[in-house]
């Protein structure tokens, strides 16, 4: 049983006529009756019965009727899914982030995909640091990263979206809660809550900052993701220097100052240079086309022209 044999089936079934069905199918009429016989040897019922002026669908003819008006459906649906899919316009990518990230960009990217790019899902992977990303993306476990650069490896390329100044998150008892702006120096005797993992491109800003201002800074406690580390501050354990982000957090007990050095750090895509995967490219050329709706601070520069996922 062809499709072919199908279509000429539900044209024949819908007009009760082998003239008017061929006239629809833009054909002879002979070679639709010679299909038609063909189809009900393969199915081994009639399907018709016949008659001078016009044809019925046999009990057998309506059932397979049912079943031909499904199948030429869900092929359709096959169909224009793929010219989706290669299009751009539909599929999955997988975006891996870093967990602050999450709390700023990412609903700003996913509200923009969902205006642009309905038919594309986006599943995230947070909580991984740069040089874990680095590896998801060469492992091909995610398609883009959300992270810190800088980024080593030489077949990835990378577009930035953002800048963020340090801030200073102290407890709110801390002797310096009170100022809006504060100095490193102000920090040299306390005790300092930090990442600790390798690839935290926060920690290492961090830390050459102090050194700048005289002081290697001494590290207390360490935690994994941003929520826990702020649990520490607000827990008196010791102050961090983050992302400004981390203000949208809210997290009661921290309290934040500026920092009168400015240590900056910036935040990026990044994706296989190689990867040519339709919804990958459409997607990066409507975060370039939309950049500001992304980040107000958007500006920083780029790696690479924007919609040049391989390109020079």
């Amino acid at each position: 049983m062809e499709l072919r044999q199908l279509r000429y089936f539900v044209a024949v079934a819908e007009t009760r006529h082998f003239g008017r069905a061929a006239e629809r199918l833009h054909m002879a009429q002979s070679p639709l009756s010679q299909a038609i016989r063909q189809l009900e040897g393969q199915v081994g019922a009639t399907l018709f019965e016949r008659t001078t002026r016009r044809v019925d669908l046999t009990p057998a003819g309506a059932s397979l009727l049912e079943d031909a008006y499904r199948i030429l459906a869900s092929v359709e649906d096959a169909r224009r899914r793929v010219e989706r899919v290669a299009a751009g316009s539909d599929g999955v990518v997988t975006v891996g982030t870093t967990d602050l990230a999450a709390y700023r960009l990412l609903p700003r990217l996913a509200g923009l995909v969902a205006r642009r790019m309905p038919a594309v899902t986006l599943r995230f992977r947070p909580g991984l640091l740069t040089a874990a990303q680095e590896d998801a993306l060469d492992e091909r476990r995610i398609d883009l990263a959300v992270l810190r650069p800088p980024v080593l490896r030489p077949d990835l390329s990378t577009r930035t979206v953002a800048e963020e100044r340090l801030v200073a998150a102290l407890p709110a008892g801390h002797r310096l809660a009170g100022r809006a702006r504060v100095s490193l120096a102000d920090l040299r005797g306390d005790d300092f809550v930090a990442y600790g993992a390798t690839g935290s491109v926060v920690d290492s800003v961090a830390v050459q900052g102090c050194l700048e201002a005289g002081f290697l800074p001494r590290r207390r406690t360490e935690a994994r993701d941003t929520p826990i580390l702020l649990t520490h501050v607000a827990a008196g354990d010791g102050v961090a220097l983050l992302p400004g982000s981390v203000r949208a957090l809210g997290t009661e007990g921290v309290v934040y100052a500026d920092l009168a050095e400015e240590l900056r750090v910036d935040l990026a895509l990044a994706w296989r240079t190689e990867d040519r995967s339709p919804a990958l490219v459409r997607l990066l050329d409507v975060l370039a086309d939309h950049a500001r709706e992304l980040d107000p601070t958007h500006g920083a520069g780029e790696t690479l022209p924007a919609a040049a996922p391989g390109g020079p």
